[in-house]
């Protein structure tokens, strides 16, 4: 005996002939049956022959109505309320066309309420076999699952949280049992949405929970802040309920469903960061059809950039990378991944200007993303002349090679320690962004983009703390009031093509960070993503600011020397800051001081090129230890 999904899977299998069969059957029925209505179902033999001369005109006609709007393609499992109004518009169009047709050709005396009743059984007939064949499919595919579905409430009784329970219902691999929603609003209260009860709001949690056996809760609000978030996942864990989440519809939309799209909540989510949009035509005009060159392209920023590079097909992506195994890596990475964008790995330092030189001669960019650069704080305070030779004069390097080869773009990435810095670190950056102003005055257009921390980037605070938190702890944060700006890897570098775009040449765009978040607080919420408690299972311990930090980081983002865009997320720092005198001269006198290694003369000539530059206490402890002990040697 054959089961119901098996009749649903043959139906599959032949649906084309099944569907023309099917409405050919409705279309002649629904005839027969307006003639049988519309005389008490005792038809007189003198109108047989009316309904023979319409029988063939309505089949014809409406077989073709149904076939020009595509009515007969298509699944019938998934009709939706679109589909019911395209048939209510191809039946009212099929029967028009049939009534002129049949008042041309008929005989006279055909009755008028005929056609009224012809077009309102036809319509119930090719509607209501659509929903049978749904109601069908969505039974049998819910059968099954048994044991094996896990008893759900979905957080959120809003578009996303009706699409969620839709599919749920319609696909057999999401093994959940929905008993219900819940929403913060107190006016969904009570309603049943798709047959499912809304019980209440995230104050009931708790109680929903142990009353329903819960085990999962699905966070169906794509849209929430960091803050409500950060809320529902406490109130979850508080529970005892295991919480996934979705992404936005419009990434769902793109990838064709929300299979495979729950996950567990993540670190990104608390931060609430809205998604990017991008002027994507804008940026394929600069980007399809050109070689393109990343340097640093085995990093975090650098190699994100590459993927994001090649959704824009390039005629080539040059990584040039100092470092082996990571450039391996992404040079495998790419092959795969992007297999007709052709991705050339280069090995140099940007300190070397004959490679770079080389690289750029054989392959002849015509976009360069500068990422390569020394980031760490404190690694930078105690190695400052490495941090100048590389932050700064292999930026030059990369800068003057781009012009001499032909480069018609070239985007630095910049960061927000360059503002007011208090470190070497900041400073080196800061002297680049000047250096890119001070070089704008000929073909290749040179831009800076300034962006605060990246969640999980090499060394960033998400790896170092997961960890901690994998060890049992404790997790370390520097004071309890450091706050930083935090953006997605992804969302960092999308914005970076924007701002390629949006930048004009010699222009320093800033990115919009939000709000800053507290170390502390994305610390708690992290070992709360890893289902324990702060304080309780793992500790939090604070060690005191490092060399060259400050609590607050500055992006000069909003208001204070910023001027906005054609996008709502960048903008363009309009303060100057250049130093009295010919950049090429400083870059000289730095030259000289890497060389004689002082480190007194190149604090001071880091004071003189960048005003606003405040050494930090580490540095100048250093200073003041050096030339007391030169003191002592020369009493001596």
């Amino acid at each position: 005996m054959r089961t119901a999904q098996e009749f649903v899977n043959r139906l599959t299998r032949i649906h084309r002939v099944v569907v023309w069969s099917v409405q050919l059957g409705v279309f002649a029925l629904s005839a027969v049956l307006a003639f049988l209505l519309r005389f008490d179902f005792g038809l007189p033999a003198a109108y047989l022959r009316h309904l023979a001369y319409a029988l063939p005109i309505w089949i014809v006609v409406k077989i073709l109505v149904f076939r020009v709007a595509g009515l007969d393609r298509g699944w019938w499992r998934y009709v939706s309320v679109t589909d019911l109004l395209r048939i209510v518009a191809g039946n009212l169009v099929g029967s028009v066309l049939s009534c002129f047709a049949i008042l041309l050709v008929a005989p006279t005396g055909f009755p008028r309420s005929i056609y009224l009743l012809d077009l309102m059984i036809c319509f119930l007939g090719t509607a209501g076999v659509r929903i049978v064949v749904r109601l069908t499919a969505e039974a049998t595919s819910q059968g099954g699952k048994g044991a094996l579905e896990r008893n759900t409430l979905i957080y959120g009784a809003g578009e996303a949280g009706i699409t969620l329970l839709r599919e749920i219902q319609r696909n057999p691999k999401l093994l959940y049992r929905v008993r219900g929603f819940l929403d913060d609003r107190p006016d969904k209260k009570g309603v049943h949405i798709l047959g499912e009860p809304v019980l209440g709001g995230g104050d009931q949690v708790q109680a929903l929970v142990s009353r329903h056996n819960i085990e999962t809760i699905l966070i169906a609000i794509p849209s929430a802040t960091g803050t409500e978030m950060t809320r529902i996942l406490e109130l979850c864990h508080a529970a005892g309920a295991d919480c996934k989440t979705i992404p936005g519809l419009g990434e769902v939309i793109e990838d064709g469903g929300l299979v495979g799209h729950i996950r567990a909540v993540a670190v990104e989510d608390l931060l609430g960061r809205r998604p990017v949009r991008l002027e994507e035509n804008q940026i394929r005009a600069s980007l399809e059809g050109k070689v393109v060159m990343v340097t640093g392209a085995a990093g975090s920023i650098g190699s994100e950039l590459c993927r994001q590079i090649a959704r824009f097909h390039p005629a080539g992506i040059v990584g040039f990378e100092i470092a082996e195994s990571p450039l391996f890596e992404i040079d495998r990475e790419m092959r795969l991944a992007f297999p007709v964008v052709p991705f050339h790995p280069e090995i140099g330092s940007i300190q070397n200007r004959i490679r770079l030189d080389e690289v750029m001669c054989q392959y002849s960019p015509s976009v360069v993303y500068h990422a390569a650069a020394y980031k760490h704080v404190p690694l930078m305070e105690a190695h400052v002349f490495e941090a100048i030779e590389n932050n700064v004069f292999g930026t030059y390097n990369v800068a003057m090679a781009a012009a001499e080869h032909g480069v018609d773009d070239f985007v630095m990435i910049s960061s927000d320690k360059a503002v007011r810095p208090t470190n070497v670190m900041g400073a080196t950056k800061r002297i680049a962004e000047l250096l890119l102003l001070a070089l704008q005055n000929g073909r290749t257009k040179y831009v800076a983009v300034r962006f605060g921390n990246v969640l999980g980037s090499n060394g960033s605070v998400i790896p170092i703390f997961k960890k901690q938190i994998a060890a049992g702890g404790p997790v370390t944060v520097t004071h309890p009031e450091m706050r930083r700006f935090f953006m997605t890897i992804p969302e960092a570098c999308q914005l970076v093509l924007q701002a390629a775009v949006v930048g004009e040449g010699g222009q320093i765009c800033v990115l919009d960070m939000g709000e800053p978040v507290k170390i502390v607080d994305l610390a708690r919420n992290l070992i709360l993503l890893s289902g324990l408690r702060p304080d309780d299972d793992i500790k939090i311990e604070f060690t005191g600011m490092r060399p060259g930090e400050k609590l607050y980081e500055e992006l000069n983002t909003m208001l204070e020397d910023t001027a906005p865009t054609a996008h709502e997320k960048i903008r363009i720092f309009t303060g100057n800051g250049m130093p009295e005198g010919d950049i090429e001269t400083w870059l000289d006198c730095l030259r000289e001081i890497c060389e004689t290694r002082d480190t007194g003369r190149l604090v001071v000539a880091l004071k003189e090129i960048v005003l606003d530059y405040s050494p930090s206490v580490h540095l100048l402890k250093r200073l003041v230890k050096a030339r007391t002990e030169r003191a002592v040697v020369t009493t001596a």
